[in-house]
């Protein structure tokens, strides 16, 4: 049998990535991997503080705490200085910073409330299940930013996250990424089309899509998803998993798959794929950790590999298939981000971000527990519990926790 050379499994997955939509695959792109707050909140600030004509940010949660003001004053101080600044956040996920928020309209930013959670302020047929669950930044056309990470205090214990510590860490754990070259006009088309279709204000006379040159090698989609439409970020996930040869390693803060991705992740398995997959153990919805675990058993006996985070709170979203086709975003696996929320997904193809994306999942593995198959399956009468039905039990942990986690804000 003909083995295939890293080449051939590159082209392969170009080949397949075409095939599957037209979202346009870009080339000549850098990506840098950010790893929990310090990380992210200083690159962001960084790339706020030397703007020089736009600024677009559109959050799921903007806080009104120390972290929100942090940003705030960076936007202000950017505004007073000519920046055209544009801020869209969810109704739902801000809901207690839109005081806030109009503070900062008054001064000078123009703010998008997404989906008033007030039915007389809505401009659509008014729903409260409809939400912008995107975490994107656009400085100057030129650099862009997306991942899990919210405008939030709840982030604020992963500042310094990088030093030594003795026990599970503390700090919630968030993947992000940083996107400069010509993909950077994906991210900003589309915040552009969502603004303009919320009947944001009027955007401002500015240069949104300067030319933009190679800034390195990497190929890159950038995938949003709405509501309206099938989510192709699932439909993509699904299609890498199926295509997969030597390895699959998934962090997934929200495990709530419906059985076409529990389907995937068995067969891929069954072929020899390493699959692996990063839960949490604790989680802001209270019931998720129940709905992950009722899978356990037929992942396990599937060949699957499953960890869970012995940290404070895993949030991140990735995704690395072997070792070329990676993916950083906002969406989780279940059903809310499927099929009721805006999402945004950046998908590399790469061997040398591949190389990146394993190593930092194999370092999380090390603040991990590998649930293992046989002290599982003679688990306690309490944990026993969950082999009723993992359809069943699936649905109504994921509809609960899930609708709990989007009232209270933390997701």
């Amino acid at each position: 049998m003909h083995q295939k050379t890293p080449t051939d499994l590159l082209e392969r997955y170009l080949a397949f990535e075409q095939a599957l939509s037209d979202v346009p695959l870009v080339v000549g792109n850098k990506e840098t991997l950010l790893k929990n707050a310090t990380a992210t909140y200083g690159a962001m600030l960084a790339a706020i503080r030397a703007a020089k004509d736009t600024i677009n940010i559109e959050m799921y949660i903007f806080s009104d705490g120390p972290i929100g003001q942090m940003f705030a004053d960076a936007l202000l101080e950017r505004r007073s200085h000519g920046v055209q600044v544009n801020l869209a956040f969810d109704s739902l996920g801000s809901l207690e910073s839109t005081s806030f928020l109009d503070n900062l309209r008054q001064s000078g930013i123009a703010v998008l409330q997404y989906r008033p959670v007030d039915p007389f302020s809505a401009r659509f047929p008014w729903t409260l299940n409809h939400r912008n669950h995107r975490k994107m930044l656009v400085v100057d056309g030129h650099v862009a930013f997306t991942g899990r990470i919210n405008i939030s205090e709840v982030y604020a214990s992963g500042l310094g996250s990088s030093q030594q510590q003795s026990g599970p860490p503390e700090y919630w754990r968030d993947t992000d990424i940083e996107l400069e070259g010509p993909v950077v006009a994906e991210v900003q088309s589309l915040f552009i089309t969502e603004w303009n279709y919320q009947k944001g204000p009027t955007l401002g006379s500015r240069n949104y899509f300067p030319e933009l040159k190679r800034q390195g090698n990497e190929i890159v989609l950038v995938v949003g998803s709405v509501p309206q439409q099938f989510s192709l970020i699932y439909v993509t996930l699904i299609s890498a998993i199926a295509n997969s040869e030597s390895n699959v390693y998934i962090t997934d803060a929200y495990f709530a798959p419906d059985h076409q991705m529990l389907h995937a992740l068995e067969h891929a398995a069954q072929r020899g794929v390493d699959v692996r997959l990063l839960l949490p153990s604790q989680s802001d919805a209270p019931l998720i950790v129940s709905a992950e675990r009722s899978h356990y058993q037929a992942l396990l006996e599937s060949g699957v590999k499953i960890y869970e985070w012995q940290g404070n709170m895993l949030h991140a979203k990735t995704a690395t298939i072997d070792g070329v086709w990676s993916t950083v975003g906002t969406s989780n696996l279940d059903w809310w981000s499927i099929a009721r929320d805006n999402e945004i997904n950046a998908i590399v193809l790469s061997h040398s971000f591949g190389d990146q994306m394993n190593l930092m999942f194999k370092s999380d593995l090390e603040n991990s527990s590998e649930i293992v198959p046989n002290q599982w399956e003679h688990r306690g009468l309490l944990d026993a519990s969950m082999r009723l039905p993992r359809g069943w039990l699936n649905r109504c942990c994921s509809l609960i926790s899930l609708s709990a986690a989007r009232t209270q804000r933390l997701n």
